[in-house]
């Protein structure tokens, strides 16, 4: 019996894994460096593990976890309050939506919409902080945020595909 017990731990902990290195990952980008301009910069590291995780392992990553880390992203980032947590959303159903486009698709082509996505998602955030602040925001900081993304996407890409194959299974 505490076999099956030390299993089912075991089990269930390779399924959160994804969740919890995605809040992780949020939490690290919120570390406030002293280095001046850095947070116009810092990637949106919950937005990659969110996209990567919906297209590799949907089953590890449901509404309700991101819904959870984009509430705590928002929280933590002094954001507006819901704006995170309403991009992050929108993401994650527009991948699960097209998730079997992903099938076979090369790393190359997953960036490549990753790059389309983040645009979208970035956009989307701005839009939502204007409405709600009343006034259009300063766009450069988001665009900023949006190329540092990008560039960051296969070296966490590449340690999530190391986590898949030696944690989660």
């Amino acid at each position: 019996m505490n076999q099956n017990v030390w299993t089912r731990l075991d089990v269930a902990a390779r399924g959160m894994s994804p969740f919890a290195f995605t809040l992780f990952l949020v939490v690290l980008a919120m570390v406030p460096f002293q280095v001046p301009g850095l947070s116009a910069v810092v990637p949106s590291l919950g937005l990659i593990a969110i996209y990567f995780w919906v297209i590799h392992r949907p089953d590890l990553m449901p509404a309700w976890a991101v819904f959870l880390i984009g509430v705590i992203q928002d929280l933590l980032s002094g954001a507006y309050l819901g704006v995170g947590t309403m991009v992050l959303l929108l993401v994650w159903l527009a991948v699960a939506a097209q998730r079997r486009v992903f099938g076979n698709a090369s790393f190359m082509l997953v960036w490549a919409i990753f790059v389309i996505v983040a645009a979208g998602a970035q956009l989307l955030a701005w839009l939502f902080s204007s409405m709600i602040a009343g006034f259009v925001l300063d766009a450069w900081p988001l665009f900023f945020q949006y190329l540092t993304t990008v560039a960051i996407y296969p070296c966490l890409a590449w340690l999530f595909v190391q986590t898949q194959r030696g944690f989660v299974r």
